[in-house]
Formats: structure tokens, sequence, C-alpha cells
């Protein structure tokens, strides 16, 4: 689905325009996303398994929530919105724990060129995987994984194929403050 995005500099700053997503993924001009892993108690990780109609990385397991900041939205704002169209789940700001932002640019193609910031969060899960809501559109399959198969799957070159190539760094990072809270 196109929208309308605020276009960022390299260095992550506002640069004062918007376009439409589609004109910033085909230039390759930076722009906000935001991406939400949930936790449970139990010291696992949702995932959700990228639809198979997706533009990248179709059918690959990937963070619990992410989406695209629309123009003038705010970054709490649109990570709640993201956890509600995905998977059906209402939660409040304070329930989020922002624990970075991550630079990222991945080249799909010649006419797709993603540059992004990834404002991450923590949230904890509390309630059962069943009951929550996928967006058909967007959200093959949702399960949840212990951190640790979680860890040794991305630390095995052939396991590691059914994730989204997020950036070594980033996944260590999600890791080290997931478990923290453990």
């Amino acid at each position: 689905m196109d929208e309308l995005i605020d276009i960022l500099k390299a260095d992550g700053k506002p640069l004062g325009k918007s376009v439409m997503k589609s004109k910033a993924h085909k230039e390759g001009l930076f722009h906000a996303t935001v991406h939400i892993w949930f936790y449970t108690k139990d010291g696992e990780l949702l995932l959700q398994k990228r639809g198979a109609a997706k533009d990248t990385h179709p059918g690959l397991w990937d963070v619990s929530v992410a989406g695209h900041i629309g123009a003038g939205e705010s970054i709490i704002d649109s990570a709640v919105r993201e956890v509600q169209e995905e998977i059906g789940l209402a939660l409040s700001g304070k329930e989020l724990k922002k624990i970075g932002v991550f630079k990222s640019i991945q080249k799909h193609s010649e006419q797709l060129i993603d540059c992004e910031f990834h404002h991450t969060f923590l949230s904890e899960l509390k309630i059962p995987i069943k009951q929550l809501t996928k967006q058909e559109s967007e959200v093959d399959d949702l399960k949840l994984i212990s951190t640790v198969q979680f860890t040794n799957e991305l630390n095995d070159n052939e396991l590691a194929k059914q994730y989204v190539p997020h950036s070594k760094e980033y996944f260590t990072e999600i890791l080290k403050e997931i478990n923290l809270l453990f």
C-alpha cells in the first residue's frame, strides 16, 4: 500500500518534505519506520511471517510488527497503529520501550532501495497468541520462538535464510535488550 511519508537526511534528521513511499523506495530516499518486538515472560519472541505478496522478503520470518511512519505522524502513534493493524492488538504508547534507532540500507533491485531508520521498541505480549488477529494482506503467520532457539537459528547459515536479513548488529542488540528483561 502506497502512503505519504516524511523524507530524512542521511543522518536521520528531517528534510522537510514528504513523498509517496513508492518514490522513496525507487529513489533510495531515507525515511523512518517502526519495529516492535513482542516478548513473553517465558522468554519467547513473537515473530511474523511476511505475506507472500510483499515487495521485499515475502514469506520470511521477521520482527513482530513493522511499518512505515506516515507523514506528520508521531513515532509512538505509528507504532500503536501498526500493532493494531498487523496483529489486532490495542495497546498504549506507555507499553512500548524504545531501545534504539537503527540505520538500514538494503538495495533489493534498481527500482527498490530501502534506506530506513528503524525506531525499535520492545513490548510484553500479555495475551495468548491465538487471540491476535493477523492482517491478511501483510501477515501470513505468527509464532512464538524462544530467544535461545532464535539465536541458534540466526547463527546457522542455512536456518538463518528463513529470516529477513537484518544486520548482525541489529539482531545482537535486539536480543541483548530482550535478555536484560529476564
